[in-house]
């Protein structure tokens, strides 16, 4: 998109951002009935808003996609700094592959730089690790199975 515009999200953006969520969640390759069943968890409402920085990808008025963060833990995260974690990276379908996925990432990772923060923590669904792989982003081990989630990946910022 050659006219695409990143801005922070607010409480009349949710039903949109919402929309963007369900088109990219329905996309994964899960069973229909877990789909039906998990994604209500996936959506954001006003209390996101309060605790999560989200920013919006699109153009005259059209939200097509998002990207939310919080501070991450500092023992899920490489080395011994504070760090961000991405909470969810979402296009819609339609808008896939014109680098609208890289520009969000991109908006993070200033985020991180900006906040003083040693980089951005990513725990990808399945369907995303091919997409943080080709962003560049490095493969995080698992050194403990209780704790850390198995596709990891760190964006330094």
């Amino acid at each position: 998109m050659h006219d695409l515009i990143l801005r922070d999200a607010v409480s009349d953006d949710l039903a949109a951002i919402n929309r963007v969520v369900e088109a990219a969640f329905m996309t994964w390759d899960l069973p229909e009935r877990v789909k039906r069943l998990s994604l209500p968890s996936y959506r954001y409402d006003d209390m996101d808003l309060r605790h999560l920085q989200m920013k919006l990808a699109g153009s005259a008025g059209e939200v097509v996609g998002m990207a939310a963060w919080e501070p991450a833990e500092r023992k899920d995260c490489p080395g011994e700094g504070p760090a961000l974690l991405l909470h969810g990276l979402y296009v819609h379908p339609d808008h896939m592959q014109r680098g609208i996925g890289r520009e969000l990432l991109r908006a993070v990772r200033e985020a991180a730089r900006a906040g003083g923060f040693d980089g951005v923590l990513v725990k990808a669904q399945a369907d995303a690790v091919g997409f943080f792989e080709r962003a560049g982003l490095q493969s995080l081990p698992v050194q403990d199975e209780a704790r850390h989630y198995a596709r990891r990946f760190w964006l330094p910022a």
